[in-house]
């Protein structure tokens, strides 16, 4: 089975998409417009977009104490942090995360901003 996404040298990836007659003419309204310089400009943002606003988020499976560790590791690093960019930045489930938080505090170690 041919793949979908052919990569070349040095240059990225071409993508082969078919699209409405409407959707292009719109796509060439905003290139008109200047908005855009060419059809290839208008789908690599619009991918990029999309990507951006897709986040994918990984969980590691990790133990309580090994989490705390980082976590604390994770605040001498950065200062100050909502729980939400922690785990996303050390993959850990947000849940795991806000039970640490909540105990760094009451251990006083973590003071509320």
């Amino acid at each position: 089975m041919a793949s979908a996404i052919k990569p070349k040298e040095s240059q990225g990836c071409v993508i082969g998409s078919k699209i409405t007659r409407s959707e292009l003419s719109q796509i060439q309204d905003l290139i008109d417009a200047g908005v855009y310089l060419n059809a290839s400009d208008f789908v690599r943002e619009a991918i990029r977009d999309k990507l951006a606003a897709i986040k994918v988020i990984k969980c590691r499976d990790v133990d309580y104490e090994t989490a705390k560790k980082e976590i604390i590791g994770y605040f001498q690093r950065n200062q100050e942090a909502y729980p939400d960019e922690i785990s996303q930045d050390l993959e850990l489930d947000f849940d795991l995360v806000r039970r640490i938080t909540a105990e760094l505090k009451k251990e006083g170690r973590l003071e509320a901003v």
